[in-house]
């Protein structure tokens, strides 16, 4: 945990530092990072923060410091961290940045909080123009070496996890590491049957690529990454998302959005449509099949063609978003033709879209024991989703993981299954509302969760409905990956004994984030500062149990290959530990009816549900 610290070394360093750090901070950086790399990258422009960024930093350090779960202080102990992690972010394997560019970053190292107190972000983005720099010329150094060839008689090893090795020394050997990767590459397509002339052009167009996305980068995506670094220091289910990264987690959680209904990803230059959603706007014109290539976009009928070819794909995704029944126009290259060709102009009409694969799924599977056929109710559950803006606006049928899911339940009573088994495999959590509300469909009434705020106060979530819309026999699947709501609903089942919990210990995070929508707090209308989740409690099953760290441990554990010391929350850096409460009073789940269903009932074998894992 990282607390105050009031130790001689700390006081020491920053007494140090604080008098130099008029001489050289920002202006003194920006000269130790130009003289430690002349840029060869002169029409590159640098990246500096935007007028909305001072905000947003001064925002998130007030939210940060008084309402976090873990008490938090900018100092130089948590200064130290970030500046590390901002490096590994940008740097993970090592290939970029010299072993004289690491020394010069730690003129830094205890002065990351006192930028962020006076919300001074120049040296942070300079630093990154560093990275960008050495990002592109990797990028033309590789072209260049694929290029004049190599000799691969020579026997030659190359390392894929750089992570820990020492920083190159050098230029020189950093032009050993990439000439190797590249031989490398080509290796690989070689071996995999793929002719010389295919492989060039391959990895040409990926170095390509590579260069073109790092040009792409914009002041945004450097804020979002570095105040990333920053709160994850913190702790690691604290983040940031900007404007944009925020329109798409209310897509996530609200399983629906407004366009045309395409899934598209950028192949070279070009923006290509990977697949079409069933049900939506381009299914149904008949006008845009997978493999298309997009090349331009136009608003209505009257608004002239805007060439995307080359664009980011999120940019491209933002012309093509807009409210429903409006319409779009797209200039679009089929498949089948080559890149001189005119394309066709097609205008479809949005709409709203369904995003049913992340939605609750049923399935009947049949299981032969003896003479007797029993039919086995699955409810896929691949997340735990509620239509937040639709509820909060009073809208009658806004979706939510408990409303699918009640619809699904009652659906497979009618085909008369002789027990229900929720899937939770790879189920990562979502809204903590769903998970207790989604339990309330199992038992009667009592508490659910206990949840334990900043100041130690503890809450009891409750489920006051005594409907039950599901007796019967019950078993919720769980592997390493269920993780937060997932484990409170398992936890809940197993503590009440109402079903058996089948598959692998879960993944152990028993955090509550609270979602800040920070542009609440701009100072003007036009500023766009994004979302802040952070930590504010943690929660404990009704047995006084945290899930933190520990997770559930299944009733039947089915084998796993993984290791799980290190996986889930026990693998991050700053989680917090195990802890345990007094148990809450709740009544156990009569199960005198159900006694002779659950040992006539067979479990069934790994993978007889509907998938194995969920990436």
């Amino acid at each position: 945990m990282i607390k105050p610290t009031d130790c001689r070394t700390n006081q020491t360093s920053k007494e140090h530092f604080g008098r130099i750090h008029r001489w050289y901070s920002p202006y003194f950086l920006a000269i130790v990072l130009t003289l430690s790399y002349v840029s060869t990258n002169a029409e590159i422009a640098p990246l500096r923060a935007l007028p909305g960024h001072q905000r947003t930093v001064e925002l998130i350090n007030y939210f940060i410091q008084r309402y976090h779960y873990r008490t938090t202080q900018l100092n130089d102990e948590l200064s130290s961290q970030i500046l590390d992690r901002y490096i590994e972010t940008l740097d993970v394997n090592r290939s970029y940045f010299l072993a004289a560019d690491i020394d010069g970053f730690e003129q830094m190292r205890f002065h990351v909080d006192d930028y962020l107190r006076q919300q001074e972000l120049d040296p942070i983005f300079e630093l990154f123009d560093l990275y960008r720099e050495r990002a592109v010329d990797r990028a033309k150094f590789s072209m260049r070496v694929l290029s004049e060839g190599f000799d691969l008689n020579i026997p030659e090893s190359y390392r894929f996890n750089r992570s820990t090795s020492p920083w190159p020394t050098d230029q020189a050997q950093l032009d050993d590491i990439w000439r190797r990767r590249v031989k490398n590459d080509y290796l690989s397509l070689k071996l995999a049957g793929q002719s010389h002339d295919v492989i060039l052009k391959t990895l040409g167009d990926r170095y390509r690529q590579l260069n073109r996305r790092t040009k792409q980068i914009t002041s945004t995506d450097v804020f979002e990454t570095f105040i990333n670094a920053y709160i994850t220091s913190v702790e690691p289910h604290t983040s940031y998302f900007s404007p944009r990264s925020t329109e798409n987690f209310k897509i996530r959680m609200s399983l629906s959005l407004e366009g045309i209904g395409a899934v598209l990803q950028t192949e070279n230059e070009y923006t290509v449509v990977r697949r079409i959603v069933a049900g939506g706007p381009a299914e149904r014109s008949k006008l845009l099949i997978a493999g298309d290539r997009i090349i331009g976009v136009g608003q209505n009928e009257d608004r002239p063609l805007v060439d995307v070819i080359g664009w980011r794909l999120d940019d491209v995704v933002d012309l093509i978003r807009g409210p429903k029944n409006s319409m779009v126009r797209l200039r679009i290259l089929p498949q089948q033709e080559g890149p001189d060709a005119s394309g066709r102009i097609i205008s479809i009409v949005r709409d709203t879209i369904r995003l049913e694969e992340q939605a609750a799924q049923k399935s009947v599977i049949s299981v032969e024991r003896g003479d007797h056929v029993y039919r086995l109710g699955v409810i896929d559950l691949p997340t735990f989703y509620v239509d937040f803006d639709g509820r909060s606006s009073g809208k009658t049928d806004y979706r939510s993981t408990t409303r699918d899911v009640t619809r699904l339940v009652k659906e497979l009573q009618t085909e008369n299954i002789d027990g229900l088994i929720i899937d939770l495999r790879g189920n990562g959590g979502g809204a903590l509302t769903e998970a207790t509300n989604l339990t309330g469909l199992f038992i009667e009434q009592g508490p659910i969760v206990q949840v334990k705020d900043a100041k130690g106060r503890i809450r009891i979530k409750h489920d006051s409905d005594p409907t039950i819309v599901y007796r019967g026999t019950l078993a919720v699947l769980v592997d390493g990956n269920s993780a937060s709501a997932s484990e409170i609903f398992a936890g809940a089942i197993q503590d009440y004994g109402r079903g058996i919990v089948i598959g692998e210990p879960t993944y152990g995070k028993g955090t509550v984030q609270n979602l800040i929508d920070l542009d609440r707090y701009a100072r003007n209308e036009d500023e766009e500062l994004g979302q802040l989740k952070f930590t504010i409690a943690q929660f404990f099953r009704i047995n006084g149990d945290s899930t933190q760290h520990r997770g559930v441990v299944p009733d039947v554990l089915l084998p796993t290959a993984r290791d799980d010391i290190e996986h889930g929350e026990r693998g991050l850096e700053n989680a917090l530990p195990w802890q345990q409460i007094a148990s809450t009073r709740y009544r156990p789940f009569d199960q005198s009816d159900l006694t002779t269903a659950v040992s006539n009932i067979p479990i069934p074998p790994p993978n007889t549900c509907c998938r194995s894992s969920r990436i």
